[in-house]
């Protein structure tokens, strides 16, 4: 069948092999798996396919023509379309310039656009987001910006002959919700039903068992599990194909008791400028408060707004029972010790061009320089290097760039720099975006440590099932307020239903305010 056929795939960067001989088929009309632990490659095979690399050996075929691009624009004419891991959007530009960015409509060289708001409105719907099209991407979050770059990506399949589409989607579940990611799965299986052929990367293996026919396992740059029948495999097979032997999982933590003493973060009927209403909350001491809503619900923005990114209009935040004043995210840190793990890692959470020891040593530098305000490497050094022993970093040293790590890597790093902070209260959005299997437990257990060791956390995640690992209690936020909390009782079944329940109950109640306004 045509498709898309990768045979012997090189790559390498520097002294560093990537890909070692990869192979990859995906069959037109099927919906086909790669999975691996972070830095198998994954990532760089997709970016050989698309013109983003140029292999260094191996051959890559087309609907059974060997072809070799040289730029994307390249693989965009030949039908491939693709959703990269990093987001690739024009900050500046509106969400319905991002989507046509490739082809936007003209008449006699003008852009039209009257019809690229109209057209863009029709698949911002498709994908179940809403945002206005006129707006700059830098005002989404980053789970709206997946959806838009996952919009473009079904844009541009539209232009292609059914039986020529190919669409590669690298994570496009990462940072979106069950309810989004039911939606898009949907949508691909309409599209492979039609003919299109979809590689599907994913570390969330529900997923992959759910939706995909085929799965592909990268190891090390190699192809370990190639093209094997999803129905012929268990999870473990998948997971032992990934890791090479056998992984343990954690048991869930019991709940502490709970402490006889003020939170160490309180939020009482807070308002912000950024729409957030009436909003209350506490994390204790040794708790993990899990924050769970839909794209769009105001999650991270309540974080930002807590570090003194946004301004809190009404009520109050309490340190161990103390009214306090929050200017900006260094005075979080320095001065009430609280840390924030962004979920836009690349974005706001790391200096991809700077050494790893930098990005990690950051957040420390105001307490371990000298008297004349010097830092020495050597300092810094002493004080990071037990955290990244911690946190597992594969990495070739300290002074390597971040850039150059995997997304999983980058992740751990991103976490790792607030390790280093020794903070009492630790604000964690989305913390296992786009990390494997293996890498995702150990983030579990690093955060029930932090809990353990005395921390408050407040966990927002995407991810219910990560919620109800994890959480000790459970807040729900639609539309910018909290509407409901719960403790958690571990039964999956019974909280998706309450959880849902919640957030469906709360839109009628908040449309009828607006029509009231």
């Amino acid at each position: 069948m045509s498709g898309v056929r990768a045979r012997d795939v090189w790559k390498a960067f520097g002294g560093t092999i990537a890909l070692r001989g990869a192979n990859l088929t995906v069959d037109s009309g099927s919906i086909h798996a790669l999975v691996g632990e972070n830095g198998a490659g994954k990532s760089t095979l997709i970016k050989a396919i698309t013109g983003v690399h140029h292999a260094d050996r191996g051959e890559l075929l087309i609907g059974g023509r060997e072809r070799r691009f040289s730029s994307p624009q390249d693989a965009i004419d030949a039908g491939i379309s693709a959703v990269y891991q990093e987001r690739n959007l024009v900050p500046e530009f509106s969400v319905a310039e991002n989507l046509f960015l490739h082809a936007p409509p003209r008449t006699r060289g003008f852009l039209r656009y009257r019809q690229m708001y109209r057209d863009a409105q029709g698949w911002l719907d498709r994908v179940g987001l809403r945002v206005d099209p006129r707006v700059p991407a830098h005002r989404l979050s980053v789970a709206q910006g997946q959806l838009v770059e996952i919009a473009r990506a079904l844009a541009l399949e539209e232009t292609v002959p059914e039986q020529a589409r190919v669409l590669l989607l690298d994570e496009p579940t990462a940072s979106i919700t069950e309810r989004e990611a039911v939606v898009l799965f949907d949508i691909l299986r309409e599209l492979r039903d039609q003919g299109s052929a979809i590689l599907f990367v994913s570390h969330k293996l529900e997923e992959v068992f759910a939706l995909c026919d085929r799965v592909t396992v990268l190891r090390d740059g190699e192809t370990i599990l190639d093209g094997a029948e999803r129905s012929s495999l268990t999870q473990t097979d998948v997971i032992t194909a990934m890791v090479g032997r056998n992984v343990v999982f954690a048991e869930r933590r019991a709940s502490p008791a709970p402490r006889d003493e003020p939170p160490l973060l309180e939020l009482r009927n807070v308002a912000t400028n950024l729409g957030h209403e009436d909003v209350s909350l506490a994390v204790p001491a040794g708790r993990v408060v899990g924050l769970y809503g839909l794209v769009g619900a105001g999650r991270s923005e309540l974080a930002k707004a807590i570090m003194g990114i946004g301004k809190i209009e009404g009520g109050a935040i309490l340190l161990r029972g103390e009214p306090v004043r929050i200017r900006n995210p260094h005075e979080a840190l320095q001065k009430h010790r609280i840390g924030y793990v962004s979920e836009d890692r690349k974005g706001e959470g790391l200096i991809l061009t700077h050494p790893i020891s930098r990005n990690v040593g950051i957040t420390i530098w105001d307490r371990i320089k000298g008297p004349l305000g010097f830092i020495t490497p050597g300092r810094e050094r002493r004080r990071i290097e037990p955290v990244m022993d911690k946190i597992q970093v594969k990495l070739a040293s300290l002074d390597q760039p971040v850039g150059q790590l995997s997304g999983g890597n980058q992740q751990k790093v991103s976490v790792a720099k607030w390790l280093a902070s020794d903070s009492d209260v630790l604000i964690i959005d989305e913390p296992t975006i786009g990390v494997d299997v293996r890498t995702k437990e150990e983030m579990y257990v690093l955060i029930e440590e932090l809990a353990s060791d005395g921390l408050g956390v407040l966990l927002i995640s995407s991810d219910l099932s990560e919620i109800v690992r994890l959480s000790d209690s459970i807040l729900v936020m639609a539309d910018n307020r909290i509407v409901a909390a719960m403790p958690n009782s571990g039964d999956y079944d019974v909280l998706s239903h309450s959880i849902m329940d919640a957030i469906i109950s709360a839109q009628p109640r908040r449309l009828g305010e607006l029509q009231e306004a």
